[in-house]
């Protein structure tokens, strides 16, 4: 009866374990790519990503502050540029693009807020400029529509047109 017993004691242990385990995992942050594809508006970022040989740059350690056009932002291109900027010949131009979407660190609205006028230097070597009106933030002309999207390795503000390098 005893031993029953502890394996009993024993086998909800595991149980509450496993269960506890697997609810804390659920609850870690994703990485900015997976963030990105779980929203459902990034599809076109998604596959210019892919396009260009980032998603595992961007799904590294971090810090990284993305912002990230919506796929709305980039149907405002003008027809053709995004099927062409995905071919593989564009890769480099395309990759100018993205990268140039993203800052190194974890750069919170909060931040972003008190740069009015500034500009932060883009992972592909050259600035966006930050301005404030009102509350607004736009990046480059491109609005801020959403910020703060936390990610395990940064975070992503959502933008309503894709921004370009000069």
């Amino acid at each position: 009866m005893k031993t029953q017993f502890i394996r009993f004691a024993v086998a909800a242990v595991a149980a509450v374990a496993l269960v506890a385990g697997s609810t804390v995992r659920a609850q870690q942050p994703k990485d900015i790519v997976d963030t990105a594809v779980a929203a459902g508006s990034f599809k076109t970022l998604a596959a210019a990503l892919q396009a260009a040989g980032l998603i595992e740059t961007l799904k590294g350690k971090g810090p990284f502050t993305v912002f990230a056009p919506t796929d709305e932002a980039f149907a405002k291109l003008p027809a053709g540029t995004v099927a062409d900027l995905l071919k593989p010949e564009n890769k480099a131009k395309l990759t100018a693009i993205l990268t140039y979407h993203v800052v190194s660190g974890s750069v919170m609205a909060a931040q972003v807020v008190t740069m009015n006028g500034k500009e932060a230097k883009t992972v592909n070597g050259q600035s966006v400029k930050i301005s404030v009106n009102g509350g607004t933030v736009m990046v480059d002309g491109a609005k801020v529509v959403t910020t703060d999207i936390k990610a395990s390795n940064g975070v992503i503000h959502v933008i309503d047109s894709v921004i370009l390098p000069k």
